[in-house]
């Protein structure tokens, strides 16, 4: 099944079957853009595809996806306002998600599943912050997010943050990775090597394994040989998820989700705009405003152009507004962290009236 009604989504194919060919006929024809290959869709998007199908009366055509993903769309407002409520954090951040054009542009009228994978992620990082000793909890919520749409595995290490114990690691990575691995299975048991579908030859045909064949790594590219790309992406992100594993507030296990997310779009300079989704579900929980220049660069390349300098323009701006927004916050003494924090305890007690008037004049 395709993504979504927008059909500007380039990673469609059949299910995976050992042959193609065999696939029923509704699956091929303008319904698909590449009837021929297996999809790169993982297990619960093929399976919410399968349900949306199932469900929907004759004739309705892509109504019942915009449907369900206003549904589900709905569903990530209503999450973030929980878990901003149950930390004691303005709950106004949610208008960040809520507000922002690309929800209904790309979430409801073109129906793109990255919303699904953008509520199972927010969901498992509240339960990381709120519920810390149920973290299997959270790491299987995240495992089905990874199991929609892969992307969402990018969250891992501010799944991670300020954990110190192997044993709290493996809570986590662990029902991360069954879940994922099981939701394959039926995968690998019906296409035998093809288990990613058409992964490979997406990623090719973007330019990630070639960063001379098109728009991507372009700020990097700027500065650097062609050839250097890659490694350097390798080498800083592995740098940016060692500092959050080691440095994050484990409270908020988003705050270094963003900081992954965020540098990773930046780097790779993805030209897709469903993909900023996942960033903006990100920036409601944790209200740093200022990576929302990060997820306007995906869309600004899609809709302008994918060649080379409109990325490297679009990804650079959205850079700089995230380096000054961290120099502001740091030199107001307020860091990663946001002011408008408090304990989960609430407000301290007032002094009993006896307190307060000890020591004062009669």
């Amino acid at each position: 099944m395709r993504c979504g009604s927008g059909g500007g989504c380039r990673c469609g194919g059949s299910l995976p079957r050992s042959n193609a060919s065999t696939a029923p006929s509704w699956t091929s024809g303008p319904r698909l853009n590449r009837p021929a290959v297996h999809t790169i869709y993982p297990p619960v998007a093929e399976a919410y595809f399968l349900a949306v199908d199932r469900l929907s009366p004759e004739g309705t055509r892509h109504k019942p996806l915009q449907i369900g993903s206003s549904l589900i769309s709905l569903g990530v407002t209503g999450t973030v306002l929980l878990i901003l409520r149950r930390r004691g954090t303005d709950p106004r951040r949610a208008a960040y998600w809520a507000w922002c054009p690309a929800v209904p542009i790309e979430a409801v009228n073109n129906a793109h599943v990255d919303a699904l994978g953008a509520l199972l992620t927010v969901t498992g990082l509240g339960l990381l912050a709120v519920r810390p000793d149920r973290r299997s909890a959270g790491g299987l919520v995240l495992g089905s997010a990874i199991a929609t749409k892969l992307m969402p595995a990018v969250v891992l290490p501010g799944a991670l943050s300020g954990v110190r114990r192997v044993r709290d690691a493996g809570a986590v990575l662990l029902p991360a990775a069954a879940f994922t691995a099981l939701a394959y299975l039926p995968y690998v048991l019906l296409s035998g090597g093809s288990v990613f579908g058409y992964l490979g030859g997406y990623v090719e045909e973007e330019g990630y394994d070639d960063p001379a064949a098109g728009p991507r790594y372009a700020l990097l590219r700027l500065v650097l040989p062609d050839s250097w790309a890659l490694p350097v992406v390798i080498a800083v992100m592995a740098g940016v998820s060692l500092y959050v594993m080691r440095r994050g507030d484990p409270q908020r296990p988003w705050s270094g989700a963003l900081l992954v997310t965020g540098w990773a779009f930046a780097l790779l300079t993805p030209g897709y705009s469903w993909y900023a989704l996942l960033l903006v579900a990100l920036v409601a929980l944790d209200g740093r405003w200022e990576w929302l220049g990060v997820a306007l660069a995906g869309p600004a390349v899609y809709v302008i152009d994918h060649r080379e300098p409109t990325a490297a323009i679009a990804y650079g701006v959205a850079a700089l507004l995230v380096l000054a927004g961290a120099a502001v916050r740091w030199r107001c003494g307020t860091g990663p962290r946001q002011p408008e924090d408090v304990s989960l305890q609430g407000p301290e007690p007032a002094a009993p009236p006896s307190a307060r008037t000890a020591g004062r004049p009669a």
